[in-house]
């Protein structure tokens, strides 16, 4: 019900518009009165009405002055103004500032609803595109989360320039304008379920997650799929970066102590004051962030409390030194499992440094490294069915016990082998459970409430790693394929059918056919009866 304020200084008009005329019957509601323009702000700024009724001369302050801070402060209110013949220029005048009509006095009461009626009709159609709009907005989201994963890489690899970057954030209204930054990697997991399981937890985490950025300009979150969410932080000055990132810590472990079934972790990388150098905090994040695969309780670690040599200087090596439970081998099958490929630097790094010895001076301790890293590679990519001959052969000849680095980027080398191996074969089996979306999309492409909640669910995945697995396969998002599926079915119904536009809107799954109207001219460039009559229709059906 549209709220309706009247402000006329004359109160005999004043009561007879108030009276003679049944706004509630004709679904209005009569929501305040005033005598002037100055008393009348502060209560329209208090009821927020929709339509405001004016007379243009009154004492203390007039019609056209109330209408300029009403237009200021209330761009969206619609404004009568009630005017007698010799007030012509004011009436001009008040057309300029954007006034819905401008009514001559006398008028009786019949006319003046009939023009709030009107003006009505102009609001209810304007918020009407409105409520579309957004809603286009929200179903594209997916669209927007992949944007903003492709700025977070070329923020974090290094390979856009200045003015690039900004452009980039600029199209996605975000603003990434600081003297200091940092990163902060992290990630939520279930203790019970597997990491590709549809959990309400963490999709409650998420939302409190979004919350808190949403509140805070000064924090950007960007979805990392699989890996977790990115926290980019942004201040004027280091001393305020430390403080809000110490904030949004509390708040983040705070929420955290609600689920005690999830697991989380976080890399702190280090303050950097040029938005070209966060490739480095991120690098500093990464390795913090890959201790996750190294401790099995909750923590978010900082990389400045980090030790940085991941060898000591000591040339002596002694294996009593060297504790059993710090060459664990099940960290590498962990890794094996869940770790990404891009991460398999930063993993073996902090695995070798979390040894706490000088052990990789010794040739014999590196070769026994070595052999149990091979080993443990071939034993995982066995339980996948991949032969052993797909890892680079295990070759102690060939200079990769020479030192320590030579060392290290074999096996490197070899995890992220088997890493790749490992996502081309679940990319292979991913297969399947794309082709079951599919299905299921085309057998309920027609029911308005399918969505990537809803599909996700259905093949009991996160919406997040849903997203990802099938865009990965397919290349385009999955409301994308939704929309283009739709809008393909619906070009069949209007080409081959006498179908009104509002009949096929339903089929397609549009209840709403001024949103499915929006939609189609948005996604094809021409509005359905355009289309059905081969670009050469106006207006719609």
């Amino acid at each position: 019900m549209l709220k309706v304020f009247l402000v006329e200084d004359e109160f005999v008009v004043r009561e007879g518009i108030k009276k003679n005329i049944d706004w509630k019957s004709h679904g209005y509601d009569f929501c305040g009165e005033a005598s002037d323009g100055e008393l009348a702000f502060p209560m329209i700024q208090k009821a927020k009405p929709d339509i405001v009724i004016t007379d243009i001369r009154m004492p203390f302050m007039d019609g056209l002055e109330l209408s300029k801070l009403i237009k200021k402060e209330l761009p969206q209110v619609e404004i009568i103004i009630l005017t007698g013949h010799g007030e012509f220029e004011y009436a001009k005048e008040a057309i300029k500032l954007g006034i819905a009509e401008y009514l001559l006095k006398p008028i009786n009461g019949e006319d003046l609803l009939s023009e709030v009626d009107r003006v009505a009709l102009k609001i209810e159609e304007r918020r009407k595109e409105r409520e579309i709009r957004e809603k286009y907005v929200k179903e594209m989201e997916e669209n927007s989360l992949k944007e903003r994963k492709d700025l977070f890489q070329y923020l974090v690899t290094g390979n856009k320039s200045m003015s690039e970057l900004l452009e980039f954030a600029q199209k996605l209204e975000m603003d990434l304008s600081a003297m200091w930054y940092n990163i902060v990697l992290l990630k939520f997991q279930s203790r019970n379920h597997a990491h590709d399981e549809y959990s309400g937890s963490l999709i409650e985490i998420e939302q409190k997650l979004d919350y808190i950025s949403m509140n805070d300009k000064q924090v950007l979150v960007f979805d990392r799929n699989l890996e977790g969410k990115a926290l980019l932080f942004k201040a004027d000055s280091k001393e305020e970066l430390l403080e809000l990132q110490k904030s949004a810590i509390e708040k983040i472990e705070a929420v955290m102590k609600e689920y005690e079934h999830v697991r989380y972790f976080g890399g702190i990388g280090v303050p950097v004051n040029r938005l070209r150098e966060l490739p480095v905090s991120f690098e500093r994040a990464s390795h913090a962030f890959a201790h996750r695969y190294l401790v099995e309780e909750s923590r978010i670690i900082n990389s400045s409390d980090m030790k940085q040599s991941v060898y000591s200087d000591e040339s002596d090596f002694d294996i009593n030194d060297v504790s059993p439970k710090q060459l664990d081998r099940n960290k590498i099958r962990e890794f094996l499992k869940t770790g990404d490929r891009e991460e398999s630097i930063y993993f073996v790094e902090e695995f070798f440094k979390d040894l706490r010895t000088n052990a990789m001076k010794s040739v014999m301790f590196r070769q026994y490294i070595i052999m149990d890293a091979y080993f443990c590679v071939i034993d995982f990519l066995e339980g996948l069915q991949i032969p052993k001959s797909e890892i680079e052969p295990l070759d102690i000849t060939s200079g990769i016990l020479q030192n320590e680095e030579a060392a290290m980027s074999y096996v490197v080398k070899i995890i992220a082998k088997a890493l790749e191996l490992r996502d081309k074969s679940a990319s292979n089996r991913y297969g399947d459970v794309v082709d079951e979306v599919m299905a299921y999309i085309e057998k309920n492409y027609a029911d308005e409430e399918l969505s990537l909640n809803l599909i996700a669910s259905h093949v009991n995945f996160s919406p997040n790693h849903l997203s990802m697995v099938f865009s990965q396969q397919t290349g385009q998002t999955l409301i994308k394929y939704v929309t283009d599926y739709r809008m393909n079915k619906a070009k069949e119904l209007l080409r081959c059918t006498n179908k009104k536009s509002s009949i096929v809107s339903m089929e397609v799954g549009y209840k709403d056919p001024h949103y499915f109207s929006y939609l189609f001219k948005k996604t094809q460039g021409m509005t359905p009866t355009q289309y059905r009559g081969g670009k050469g229709g106006e207006g719609e059906e």
